[in-house]
């Protein structure tokens, strides 16, 4: 018997996880006074999903719901969605280190989670998105490195806060190894 690439439970998982993407990236999202770059949570429930379901799980709960949202205002800014893709699939990298699932994310979890999410964050804002934007859609440099610098500050200090309490409260309702005991 062949054995799954992913659970019918993460699968379940991508399609929250994007829906409930789109839903904060159109209709909670706050504007950082950059031109084309906001303040949303959407950025936090890609790193939990990540840190819970792992990579795979990040990347397409980031391409589908940007993509989705993108679709909503008209066009795709592909160099924005393939950032978000790799930012869920750099984020997830980890999740097993993260314990998130076993109950035991405590602060020493938490500061890894957060060091791993800012870095992905630096690459795909800094990094990918800006050199994408140049690529794909000649946008002046400057401009785009702007852009992925807010970006990427935002969505760090989202998820430092709102990612952090989401993984400690997801993580304080699964059962830790060992907790039960026969009587």
């Amino acid at each position: 018997m062949k054995e799954r690439i992913m659970s019918v439970k993460t699968v379940v998982a991508i399609g929250i996880g994007a829906a409930l993407m789109f839903v904060l990236m159109r209709f909670v999202a706050l504007p950082s006074g950059v031109p084309n770059t906001t303040l949303n949570l959407s950025s936090a429930i890609v790193a939990v999903f990540a840190a819970i379901f792992g990579p795979l799980a990040g990347l397409l709960i980031a391409l589908i719901g940007h993509t989705i949202t993108d679709l909503t205002w008209g066009s795709v800014w592909w160099s924005w969605v393939i950032a978000d893709g790799v930012f869920g699939l750099l984020a997830g990298l980890f999740w097993h280190s993260y314990k998130i699932n076993e109950g035991e994310f405590g602060v020493k979890n938490c500061v890894v989670f957060n060091v791993v999410q800012i870095l992905s964050n630096v690459v795909a804002w800094v990094g990918i998105a800006p050199v994408l934007d140049i690529v794909i859609y000649q946008e002046p440099a400057n401009k785009v490195f702007l852009q992925g610098l807010v970006a990427a500050g935002l969505n760090s200090a989202v998820i430092l806060i709102l990612g952090s309490i989401l993984a400690f409260g997801y993580s304080k309702t699964r059962t830790k190894a060992g907790s039960l005991k026969a009587e």
